[in-house]
């Protein structure tokens, strides 16, 4: 079979709709699973009564199961208890509680690097423990683990390929329909190649301009 390049302008239309729902689904779950990130590993930084073992509890069990079960789980098994969520918000849902449980160890080690003195001059200084976390530790655990949380921010957005398994029609659902009617399966898989390749180039130039804002190397 020849390589078709006509037949991958005649498919750009559903290609582009397909790309905007992993970018939408994707940068939602990101953002929700850095906000899942900060205030988790806050929680298991200061040990909350109830709550860091619940913490610690969610980061096991979503680091050892695999993506793709816990999204069965979230799209097929919640409905079981009442609980029916869109295609999308499932997918949203699975990757930011994916992403997250990884954002938060990302921030946790970020945390751990502030050094000790700096909160107990906070408290000196008559800081109340949320104060300094929000005001002086959770700025700089950022600023340190900013390397981490992007290279988990790329693999949320690798993996939201996963999402075509309930059925969600992002590129990789489409370039897959596209195969199983008209079998161009070179000319999908180049297209799916490129359109992730480029994405993740970009995050990673974004990482780098991050970096370079915040002048790394940083020294505490």
């Amino acid at each position: 079979m020849d390589f078709d390049v006509h037949y991958i302008y005649a498919q750009l239309p559903a290609l582009w709709r397909g790309l905007l729902m992993t970018l939408e689904v994707s940068c939602l779950s990101i953002a929700i699973s850095v906000l899942v990130g900060i205030a988790g590993a806050a929680i298991k930084v200061m040990r909350v009564p109830l709550l860091t073992p619940a913490i610690n509890a969610y980061v096991e069990f979503i680091r050892n199961t695999p993506l793709l079960a816990q999204m069965f789980f979230i799209y097929f098994g919640l409905p079981g208890i009442g609980l029916t969520l869109s295609l999308f918000w499932s997918g949203v849902l699975t990757l930011s509680l994916w992403a997250g449980a990884y954002q938060i160890e990302n921030i946790r080690g970020g945390l751990n690097t502030v050094r000790a003195g700096l909160q107990n001059a906070s408290f000196a200084l008559g800081m109340r423990p949320w104060q300094y976390m929000r005001l002086i530790a959770m700025p700089l655990a950022l600023r340190t683990s900013q390397a981490s949380v992007l290279n988990t921010s790329i693999s949320c957005l690798k993996n939201s390929c996963f999402l075509q398994a309930v059925g969600l029609a992002e590129i990789t659902y489409v370039a897959m329909d596209k195969v199983a009617m008209d079998f161009r399966t070179l000319e999908m898989m180049l297209v799916l190649g490129v359109t992730y390749l480029t994405l993740v180039l970009l995050m990673s130039l974004l990482s780098a301009w991050l970096e370079h804002r915040l002048h790394k190397p940083f020294r505490m």
